[in-house]
């Protein structure tokens, strides 16, 4: 089985993307949705975020918008964070592959938005950045609710840039002709790994 880690900056159609790969028949881990689980009532989260953020946590689940009020520019904060929620995303990638082996899918998807901010490359065998002009990316990023140009930028300056992704990538999505060409891009892909199998080079 070939991994295939999924990266893309914010706001340039990562997850639309992800969309794509699901629909045709590839699995997908969302470390994002990983994230909201853990950070749900009950979930495994909720007890360490908070110990380490006390007031981050309402009626049993993470306050996602308290937790980023607290983070936000603090680079000691966000270490702290990423300690905890790191190795739970990894426990749960960990069983998603452990799935999609065991069904004997020939490729599957790690949609890892901070990929190569973490280090994530040495668990995937391909790489596909999903790009955009970065004025097209400021304007989707600014549309969303709540976005203001302070939390883009605070964002933007965590990030890998753009143009450094797509130099280490084995494949680029330009996302920003339209869904159509988008998806042809994305089944290219799917067509040549699967065409192509290499071996399974994760790291547990």
């Amino acid at each position: 089985m070939i991994v295939l880690g999924l990266t893309g900056s914010i706001a340039m159609g990562k997850s639309e993307t992800a969309r794509m790969f699901r629909e045709l028949g590839v699995p997908v881990f969302d470390a994002d949705a990983a994230v909201h689980a853990l950070y749900a009532e009950g979930g495994a989260a909720v007890g360490p975020v908070a110990e380490a953020f006390p007031g981050a946590v309402s009626d049993g689940a993470v306050d996602r918008e308290a937790l980023a009020a607290r983070v936000l520019g603090d680079g000691e904060a966000i270490a702290r964070l990423e300690a905890i929620v790191h190795p739970l995303v990894r426990d749960a990638e960990r069983a998603f592959l452990d799935k999609a082996r065991r069904e004997k899918a020939p490729l599957a998807v790690l949609d890892i938005p901070l990929l190569f901010e973490t280090g994530g490359e040495g668990r995937v065998d391909r790489i596909v950045v999903v790009s955009a002009p970065a004025d097209l990316q400021r304007e989707r990023a600014l549309a969303r609710p709540g976005m203001t140009q302070e939390k883009l930028d605070a964002i933007l300056a965590r990030q890998v840039p753009d143009a450094e992704k797509r130099r280490r990538a084995d494949f680029v999505v330009d996302s920003s002709r339209g869904l159509e060409d988008a998806f042809d891009q994305v089944r290219g892909i799917v067509e040549q790994l699967t065409a192509m199998p290499g071996p399974d080079r994760t790291r547990e």
